[in-house]
């Protein structure tokens, strides 16, 4: 009974610990710079944004590619494939009756990033703009693991089928989080990193309903995350086809003095 407490503390400990790691490489991504630019004894208001939310950056794929790869080795290499067996028997004998909370969990950041919104805890983007983020993500999640399942064909530690690799609750689940994270990771890193709780949980109680090995947990929270990071990173592309307002471009109209003359001026970024 202790070991298995033991091992549960631990695997909730590796999880929670990948995502800390995650969520301290972005925590900077955005800047904001305001310069006075002095022009023939004019001075005139600049203002510089430098939002890195929808830019591509190697740095986030680092935690995700991890889990991954500690995944895919799980299926073959016989010291983890022994830790998958070991996992699943200490879980066997000990584990309480099936619950199907995770089915649930899975959605619950995404569900209470809708909710904050509502209540007028703004998160990044409006209604809009989340959803097509976080239906890219759930289409990117359902395109990588629902194939996998296939080409892989693990089968699952109770034997009902062969479609074990990648957890697709965990993915879900670990997609939704990242969901949660970027949106409220710059006005509420607390309250941003709290979805990551339900991620865990989703993964744990996969695990316990005897339906995946801990391989295919870690995995699939690796492929969760790398599915929320494509959707941002996608998003300024998608919107555009979609007829858009384009993120970066800015007008700015200001009055302006110079050499005695008094005008308008009409400043347009794009």
């Amino acid at each position: 009974m202790f070991n298995y407490h033991r091992k549960t503390f631990i695997y909730l400990i590796v999880l929670l610990s990948a995502s800390g790691k995650f969520i301290a490489q972005n925590n900077n991504d955005s800047i904001y710079i305001q310069k006075d630019i002095k022009q023939d004894s004019v001075v005139v208001p600049h203002v510089e944004t430098d939002d890195h939310t929808h830019q591509f950056n190697y740095k986030k794929l680092i935690i995700p590619t991890a889990l991954i790869s500690y995944g895919v080795a799980s299926l073959s290499i016989k010291s983890l494939k022994e830790l998958n067996s070991s996992t699943q028997y200490e879980i066997s004998e000990h584990k309480p009756d099936q619950i199907k909370l995770d089915n649930y969990a899975q959605f619950a950041p995404a569900v209470l990033v809708y909710g904050l919104n509502a209540a007028g805890i703004k998160g990044k983007h409006n209604f809009r703009d989340r959803s097509i983020i976080y239906g890219t993500s759930m289409l990117i999640t359902s395109a990588i693991t629902l194939p996998l399942k296939h080409i892989v064909k693990e089968e699952r530690p109770d034997g009902s089928n062969n479609l074990s690799f990648p957890s697709g609750h965990t993915a879900i689940a670990f997609a939704s989080a990242q969901f949660m994270f970027r949106e409220y990771k710059d006005t509420n890193f607390l309250l941003g990193i709290s979805g990551y709780s339900f991620a865990v949980f989703t993964g744990v109680y996969r695990m316990l309903n005897n339906k995946h090995w801990f391989g295919d947990v870690v995995g699939g929270a690796g492929f969760g995350i790398l599915s929320t990071e494509l959707a941002y990173w996608l998003y300024p592309k998608i919107n555009k086809l979609l007829g858009g307002k384009n993120e970066k471009s800015q007008t700015m109209v200001m009055p302006f003095y110079q050499q005695g003359n008094v005008g308008i001026g009409l400043v347009k970024n794009f």
